[in-house]
């Protein structure tokens, strides 16, 4: 099947007999040496064939194709796609490439398949000779100036309508960052000149005009360049009031929270209701009904600073730490103007304070060296509290209780009936920010502030063999930095006791393996771990994970001689990669690598 030509494995269905329709269309690229590029410009420049020249081709069974409803061909299209690519490759820097179509006609039974292929020579790419920045605005010319990693257009770089786009965007979200909060990419142009500098120093001798002449037409043959200079656009409208103008600087004002608004409520409804009670704290107003949340709920969150210049990322972080606490279900940001001042609104929807829920789970363990053929069935039962203390904090508690059942025993022999009876408990704080006896100060760039604390008590009683509990306690932390998670748990604590019953202490002499799996042993640990997530820079359809984890334990309660025989020391490391390669919208490719000592 895979050896047999793509043609022979395509059916088609609902076509138009002894018309010539649309069976395949192709690019075919010249004058490009770099294969990533030529790939890059092929992958593109199959959205720009005419909608009657595109194929409704779909795969099946991975060998196997259908079209459906093939387009009638029709030789003005051609004309049509060529234009559409031309421009497309003029967009990209390539202002001499040429398009050419061509197509060929197979009969097919009844069917008239037209082969459709363009060829393109895009000739050479135009390069940035220069990089320029006047803009009429001293303030904004020195702020844009001021930051290095601003401007990444730089000389010798491939131009492209797309590269200076993203270079104005760029501009635009480094000005909201500094108190802009209107300005758009409108305020700015950028002006492109292919012209030969020297060309402009004129001489009165005509042969030596007529030498520069040749010579930069010699020299944009060989290497076409252009220099691009961003501008500011003036802007004639007198009739702006100053703190409407794109082009005013704003501070940030008072701050206001209505955390209790109803779902579906219009923002703009809530933010101008004046029959709820206000408080403040920590110069934030919180507007509310009932009271819900404690107004130190809304302390330590200092995205924003009154009197600092307005900051659009700031403002975004601001919505997105909210809205993942938990507590609310959606908040919705709104902003008022005052001169030049700016007061930001935070509209919270809360969520559903109080939730259980039920689960039933079965399974089967068919041989172990404790038993055999035993059945188990477990019922699970978990409360979640989204707003414990009316301060937003997150409190879970699951119950787990199951029974195993033996049918059989080994050499047939019948034994107990009920044969493992589990039970347990685990109770988990989720506080929105650092929890500590002292003070933690929050740095720049630190998002999704995290303490969780937690409590879990295990029993496990498997008759004739042995009676187990487990206790544990830990405290710890977790927060984020752009792509970086961080988590760290400076307190872990496991404390196991075990009473071995006759049927196991059998089980050792048969197994010694055995012993190394039931001790009393316990664990006084801390332990780090950091997560990093990225994407492919050259390429976004590659995703990287990495993790590092490492732990101790014994350190600080092996100082205690009394504890020294009751507790695991050690040290701990891991490492893990994967990568994850698109290759399709249904088809991807991932890679794994991991590595631990201790």
């Amino acid at each position: 099947m895979q050896s047999c030509s793509e043609a022979k494995r395509t059916t088609v269905k609902n076509y138009r007999a002894n018309l010539p329709f649309v069976f395949s269309n192709k690019i075919q690229i010249t004058g490009i040496d770099k294969k990533e590029e030529r790939k890059r410009l092929e992958k593109q420049l199959t959205n720009y064939w005419d909608d009657s020249l595109q194929v409704p081709k779909v795969q099946q069974f991975g060998v196997l194709y259908r079209i459906k409803s093939p387009y009638t061909f029709d030789t003005f299209n051609i004309n049509r796609s060529k234009a559409l690519m031309e421009g497309y490759l003029e967009s990209q820097g390539y202002y001499t490439s040429t398009a050419t179509g061509s197509y060929r006609i197979d009969t097919f039974k009844n069917q008239l398949r037209t082969y459709v292929t363009m060829n393109i020579d895009a000739g050479k790419s135009t390069l940035i000779d220069s990089v320029g920045i006047a803009f009429t605005d001293t303030t904004i010319q020195q702020l844009v100036s001021a930051e290095p990693k601003a401007i990444s257009l730089k000389p010798g770089m491939r131009f492209s309508k797309e590269v200076v786009a993203t270079e104005l965007d760029r501009i635009v979200q480094l000005l909201r960052q500094k108190g802009y909060m209107r300005i758009t990419r409108d305020n700015f142009y950028a002006e492109v000149d292919t012209l030969e500098a020297d060309l402009l120093n004129l001489t009165i001798d005509p042969f030596v005009q007529a030498q520069k002449i040749a010579e930069a037409t010699q020299k944009r043959a060989l290497q076409p360049t252009i220099s691009v200079v961003l501008k500011q656009r003036e802007i004639n409208d007198s009739s702006l009031l100053k703190d409407s103008s794109s082009l005013h600087r704003f501070i940030v004002g008072k701050q206001h929270y209505y955390p209790e608004a109803v779902f579906g409520e219009v923002p703009d409804s809530v933010i101008t209701q004046k029959t709820l009670f206000t408080q403040k704290i920590n110069n934030k107003m919180v507007h509310y009904n009932e009271h819900l949340f404690k107004l130190k709920t809304f302390s330590g969150r200092r995205f924003l600073r009154q009197g600092d210049f307005y900051n659009e990322q700031e403002y975004i972080r601001t919505l997105n730490n909210y809205n993942q606490i938990g507590a609310w279900q959606q908040v919705d940001g709104r902003t008022t103007t005052r001169n030049d001042t700016v007061d930001i609104h935070l509209v919270m929807t809360p969520a559903l304070r109080q939730g259980f829920n039920f689960e039933v789970e079965a399974s089967r363990n068919t041989g172990d060296f404790l038993g055999s053929n035993l059945i188990g069935i477990s019922l699970n039962m978990g409360y979640k509290n989204r707003n414990f203390g009316r301060r937003a904090i997150q409190m879970n508690t699951l119950l787990r209780n199951g029974v195993e059942f033996a049918f059989r025993g080994n050499n047939n022999v019948t034994e107990n009936f009920v044969q493992t009876i589990q039970t347990s408990i685990t109770h988990t704080f989720v506080f929105p920010k650092f929890v500590a006896p002292f003070n933690i100060k929050s740095f720049p760039g630190i998002d999704n502030i995290r303490t969780i604390a937690g409590l879990g008590y295990a029993y496990t009683d498997r008759r004739q063999f042995y009676v187990l509990s487990v206790a544990t306690a830990n405290w710890g932390y977790e927060w984020r930095v752009k792509n970086k998670i961080w988590k760290y748990t400076p307190l872990n604590i496991e404390v196991y006791n075990l009473d071995t019953l006759q049927l196991l202490r059998d089980a050792f002499l048969s197994n010694p393996f055995l012993r190394t799996a039931f001790n009393t042993g316990s664990v006084v640990s801390q332990n780090l771990s950091l997560t990093i997530n990225t994407t492919g820079k050259r390429n976004p359809n590659i995703n990287h994970f990495k993790r590092i984890f490492i732990e101790e334990a014994g350190t600080l309660a092996g100082v205690v001689p009394a504890l020294r025989r009751q507790i695991y020391r050690y040290l701990k490391l891991e490492a893990e990669y994967r990568q994850r390669i698109v290759l399709t919208p249904k088809t991807s490719i991932a890679f794994r690598a991991m590595a631990g000592i201790g």
